[in-house]
């Protein structure tokens, strides 16, 4: 009796891999990438060392921001050909602030498979474990390098009823909390570093407590995860008493300084103070 032989279909497979402790790799997820044809990974030199630890060896396919749109038609050509490709990311669920979404919007348009091997998130990590609500929550990823567009960006999310989680490198974690703490009050926060490692610490406190621990503690070392909680319900004063302390400060200042110091004074987002701070200079009939 001749066996035959059935033609697997193609299939592309996101396995998260462990973020620090190589323990956390689900056994499912090390059976996939047993089975892959090839390997999709940002750098080789991490992927390896999560092989070698598996007894593994497989192509490699190098697949990050600086060449994805060159590599996309290749491993969409390899999937409808009928290949079990593997995305992983350095560390953690791929996609997840790691380039592929791209390639699986255009994957699952074309009608070919995707699937996932669900497993270790950094932020999902830092969420659970910081003592903020999560019930409803935003990733922000990494904000922008410089202050005034980081600042920016933290504006158009003050006003979310959610807490904000997002990536930050220890070299600038003093100035990231000085902004958090400049536009979005002195929220309830933590600092989560090297989290499944051994030197794993989450840190929580009100945004200036943090801010006051990092600037006379220096730089930690590790991965840094800063989640922040929503606003409030009972924070800030009330309209009048803002109302007031906004009238005081734009009698000696021009209106950004006066709302700069009154949010920080209470603890209410920078744009609600500017915006109300700009009706009242209207009101009194002075200029910004």
């Amino acid at each position: 009796m001749t066996a035959t032989s059935q033609k697997r279909d193609g299939e592309l497979g996101l396995v998260a891999t462990p973020i620090g402790n190589l323990g956390d790799l689900s056994p499912r997820a090390a059976d996939y990438l047993k089975g892959a044809d090839a390997i999709a990974c940002e750098d080789s030199r991490i992927t390896i060392r999560l092989l070698q630890h598996l007894g593994l060896k497989k192509p490699l396919l190098s697949y990050h921001d600086h060449n994805a749109d060159e590599m996309r038609p290749k491993l969409i050509e390899r999937v409808s050909r009928g290949e079990r490709i593997a995305l992983v990311s350095d560390a953690g669920t791929p996609l997840i602030s790691d380039p592929g979404f791209k390639l699986v919007r255009e994957m699952t348009g074309l009608g070919l498979k995707v699937t996932a091997l669900p497993g270790p998130s950094a932020p999902v990590m830092a969420l659970i474990l910081s003592g903020l609500p999560t019930d409803r929550f935003l990733f922000l990823g990494f904000l922008d390098a410089k202050s005034a567009a980081r600042r920016a960006e933290l504006e158009e999310v003050a006003g979310l009823r959610a807490s904000l989680v997002l990536f930050e490198t220890a070299p600038r974690l003093t100035t990231a909390l000085a902004d958090l703490r400049g536009v979005l009050g002195n929220r309830p926060a933590a600092v989560a570093r090297e989290l499944t490692k051994m030197f794993e610490e989450v840190r929580r406190g009100s945004l200036q407590e943090l801010l006051d621990h990092y600037t006379q503690a220096g730089p930690p070392k590790g991965e840094i995860v800063i989640v922040i909680g929503p606003p409030l319900a009972d924070a800030g004063p009330s309209a009048d008493t803002l109302d007031d302390a906004l009238r005081k400060a734009l009698k000696a200042m021009r209106v950004k300084e006066a709302a700069e110091a009154v949010a920080a004074a209470t603890g209410l987002p920078k744009r609600q103070v500017y915006q109300r701070a700009l009706e009242l200079k209207q009101e009194m009939g002075g200029d910004a």
